[in-house]
């Protein structure tokens, strides 16, 4: 059987487990078939030679990209001119869409395939790149079906493949042995979950502490949990306890853990929602940003909902309180009932999980193979 060559590139961790399953999908197979491109520890476990070390890739917030914009153009021209030069089967680009989608472009219009696999949030903001998409892409793979049908209205090809925590994550969690294994005793918990960057922390750490402080009043013998992404969110916690008073047990990580053992959650919108949604536990979702960013997003994003679990469902299913709004008083009030309640939620999640649950690596393979008539 002739050699199938795949060419892939993930800017971030993120994108680097999902390319994994990916490779692992697409070898069960096509045992022959030989991986280049970009990625990291685990896509190369699979067999990917990366042309370069991913983390030159994964830059976070504007100055840092600006200054480190030279080497990425370079690097990205000098991709884009191997992989021409190399002419995979296939490239796929996961995630990374500023960096990615561009090579998608060039490979696209040397005659390349393209599938881009992760959907920016097009729908949400910037909604012109839906054309550069539709020019530079042959397929989009998305997680989530609000995606999908935003991308056949817009005429691109597209295939929801469904979400590999979906996959990965139990339909049901086991709480009592999550608080076994993290020496948690019986009894009203939640958890603490401000972000794994150091703004985030920075704006809604102190506010989530406040807000237990309260919990506190009204439940006695509630305790929290709150995993740290970082030894330096850690420390950033650690500093914002100084003073306080509070049984709350600190995670190195474990953010999965701190989700099966809790009872409820105060969360910072982005993709921790949707891990709270498949482990199914009720949470109150708050979000800060600077005020004039802010004012900026508040005119640019045309969606209704900021928080994945109420663009899953399309209504309000979970409770979203964002800068002045969210107030310890207003995320007291609004979690407590949810600590021993919450089944309206739990069910919405319940729902969304069976949808998302596709077995999305093979989905995903499927999909690219077909698009280049390679199904075994």
């Amino acid at each position: 059987m002739a050699t199938l060559r795949i060419a892939l590139v993930a800017g971030e961790a993120s994108g680097d487990i999902l390319g994994s399953g990916l490779m692992r999908a697409l070898k069960a197979q096509h045992p022959e078939v030989e991986f280049i491109g970009v990625g990291g520890p685990l896509m190369q476990a699979e067999g990917l030679v990366s042309y370069f070390p991913m983390e030159r890739l994964s830059v976070m917030g504007l100055v840092e990209v600006l200054g480190r914009l030279p080497e990425l153009l370079k690097r990205r021209k000098l991709l884009i001119q191997t992989l021409i030069a190399e002419r995979p089967d296939v490239f796929i680009g996961i995630d990374a869409p500023d960096f990615t989608l561009n090579i998608e472009l060039k490979l696209r219009r040397a005659g390349i395939k393209t599938v881009h696999y992760v959907s920016p949030s097009v729908w949400a903001w910037r909604q012109k790149r839906v054309l550069k998409i539709r020019e530079g892409c042959d397929l989009m793979l998305t997680l989530f079906p609000f995606e999908a049908r935003f991308y056949e209205e817009k005429g691109v090809p597209v295939r929801f493949v469904g979400h590999s925590l979906a996959d990965a994550i139990p339909l049901q969690a086991d709480r009592g042995q999550a608080r076994a294994e993290l020496g948690l005793p019986d009894g009203p918990l939640v958890a603490l979950m401000p972000g794994s960057r150091g703004g985030e922390v920075g704006r809604l750490g102190g506010l989530f502490l406040d807000t237990a402080q309260r919990l506190r009043e009204m439940h006695p013998g509630i305790r929290f949990v709150m995993p740290c992404a970082s030894p330096q969110r850690r420390s950033q916690i650690e500093a914002l306890l100084v003073g306080r008073d509070l049984p709350l047990t600190l995670l190195d990580g474990q953010s999965h853990k701190a989700l099966a053992a809790c009872d409820a959650v105060l969360i910072a919108s982005g993709t921790a929602t949707l891990e709270a949604l498949l482990y199914k536990r009720p949470m109150v979702v708050a979000y800060r940003l600077a005020p004039l960013t802010f004012w900026i997003l508040k005119r640019l994003v045309k969606s209704p909902y900021i928080s994945l679990p109420n663009l899953l469902a399309q209504r309000l299913l979970v409770p979203e309180l964002l800068q002045d709004d969210a107030t310890p008083e207003t995320l007291a009030q609004t979690l407590s009932p949810l600590i021993e309640g919450g089944e309206e939620q739990t069910r919405g999640f319940d729902e969304i999980h069976r949808t998302l649950r596709l077995d999305a690596s093979n989905q995903a393979a499927d999909a690219v193979l077909k698009l280049i008539g390679k199904t075994v």
